[in-house]
């Protein structure tokens, strides 16, 4: 597990005090408290449904809060924040997209300018440092209908980058990629939380993250349980959060639940299937 990385206590850059949200007449979860701190790792775990995503929504300013405020840095949330990175699940973009890898990366450079954006000798240089600094400078001009899903993956985290944000918010950025591209997007990442921005990271599968994280806020029924690794991915406190008995086992590496209900069934998982609760370690 990675240890204190500031000497000092940082200012918080996201703050959430009482938070609550609700999804037609159910409660996702409400007394949220929560300060994420510059070169912090944080990692958001639960089942499908509980409110993950939601949350990454209402710090984007998308989905207002039931109750209670964010703040990011020394404002109210609000849309279009670009001290805010987001990177999004992977989802492979129609073969016939003729956009080139570049010019994908380039939208989040110059594309929130009024107008059509011109092209400047800057822009183009930090398009290009972008690129090289995901790895993606091979296929900077290559069509991004044809390149592999850990490949636009890696323009998506190169997108989020631009503005230099001082929040990165990745919602399931490693679902779908094999293993290599897991560990490449995590290294990526990784490197801008120790240039000191901090890192909401959601995720079904904990164990390649594992070793980065430093605190786990986990969500499921309603509830909630915030704290180190070894404070929350514990049998006792999962069972507690979920209401059912609930079993952390360690194999290996890798970490098992055991029992965590979820889509109305008891499953025996991994951190990493789609369809289960999610302590994936």
């Amino acid at each position: 597990m990675s240890g204190p990385r500031q000497s000092s206590q940082p200012a918080s850059i996201l703050e959430i005090r009482g938070a609550a949200l609700h999804r037609g007449d159910r409660e996702l979860w409400s007394g949220l408290d929560l300060d994420v701190t510059p070169g912090e790792f944080l990692a958001v775990l639960g089942p499908s449904g509980s409110g993950k995503t939601t949350l990454l929504r209402s710090i984007l300013g998308l989905q207002p809060l039931s109750s209670g405020s964010i703040r990011v840095g020394d404002r109210p949330a609000r849309r279009g924040d670009r001290r805010i990175g987001y990177v999004p699940q992977q989802r492979p973009l129609p073969p016939d997209t003729s956009m080139r890898a570049r010019d994908l990366v380039a939208l989040g450079v110059n594309g929130t300018r009024f107008g059509l954006p011109i092209p400047r000798r800057d822009d183009r240089d930090r398009v290009d440092a972008l690129l090289d600094g995901v790895g993606a400078t091979d296929y900077a001009h290559r069509p991004v209908g044809l390149l592999s899903g850990g490949e636009q993956q890696r323009l998506r985290v190169a997108q989020a980058l631009a503005d230099d944000p001082a929040l990165l918010l990745c919602d399931e950025p490693l679902s779908g990629l094999d293993l290599a591209n897991q560990r490449a997007i995590t290294t990526i990442i990784d490197r801008r939380r120790r240039q000191g921005a901090g890192v909401m990271f959601v995720t079904h599968d904990v164990n390649p993250i594992l070793g980065l994280v430093d605190r786990i806020l986990y969500i499921a029924g309603g509830r909630f349980v915030l704290g180190t690794p070894d404070e929350v991915l514990q049998s006792r406190v999962l069972t507690e959060l979920y209401g059912t008995a609930v079993f952390v086992l360690r194999a290996g590496d890798r970490l098992v639940v055991v029992g965590a209900p979820d889509a109305g069934g008891t499953h025996a998982h991994e951190h990493g299937d789609e369809g289960h609760a999610g302590v994936h370690a």
